[in-house]
This record gives structure tokens, C-alpha cells and sequence, in this order.
């Protein structure tokens, strides 16, 4: 996953996100193929399982590029706050201004805004 030369810092933050996915993904698989439920595998070797580390690598990739798991979008959506000239577009996050603050009293002038 490369991040373009010319992307906007939103973009870039999307891309690092679907990486700390993809990481995310492989360390689990990896713990799970620590796992032994019975004994020696018949058909161990290196090979083996040097094929087994990179089908979980391609399989986490592919999961982090599609969205699947969405673990990425929330990131994304949580760090957004922090990017300079970040957009309130259709699916990504509200910037700092936008988003309402915990005080009661911008609740309340909210719910009487509405």
C-alpha cells in the first residue's frame, strides 16, 4: 500500500489507517496460526510456513483495501479531528469546530436550535 506523492493530508491519514489495519489483521492471524489443536502437523516444513506468512499478508492487505472489517474508517474517522483543513464531507468525520462539545450548555442550545 503507497501512499501517492501529491495526496492531501486526508488522504494520506487514509492510507496510514488501512495499514495499521492490515498490520492489525496479520498479527492476528499469525497468533492464530501459533495454535495447535492436536499434535504435529502432518505436512509441516519452512516452506510451509513461509507460504502460510504470506497468504496472511495478502489476505490482510486485501481485507484492509476493502473495508471489511472497518477498523481503518474508524480510525480515520477518530484522527480526522487532528488533520488541518479536514472537510465535513459525506462520510468522514466532523473537524474539531464542528463537533458539538460535552457541556450542558451547548447541548442545550443545540435541542433548542432544532
Amino acid at each position: 500500500m503507497k501512499i501517492a506523492p501529491g495526496a492531501t493530508d486526508r488522504e494520506k491519514l487514509a492510507a496510514t489507517a488501512r495499514q495499521f489495519e492490515a498490520m492489525f489483521v496479520r498479527q492476528m492471524l499469525a497468533e492464530a496460526r501459533k495454535s495447535h489443536f492436536g499434535g504435529e502437523q502432518l505436512f509441516s516444513s519452512q516452506a510451509l510456513d513461509t507460504f502460510n506468512q504470506m497468504q496472511d499478508e495478502h489476505f490482510a492487505d486485501v481485507t484492509a483495501q476493502s473495508g471489511v472489517l472497518g477498523l481503518a474508517r474508524i480510525i480515520e474517522d477518530q484522527m480526522a479531528r487532528f488533520v488541518a483543513g479536514s472537510s465535513s464531507a459525506p462520510g468522514q468525520a466532523p473537524s474539531a469546530s464542528d463537533a458539538p462539545s460535552d457541556t450542558a450548555s451547548s447541548a442545550h442550545a443545540e435541542a433548542k436550535a432544532k
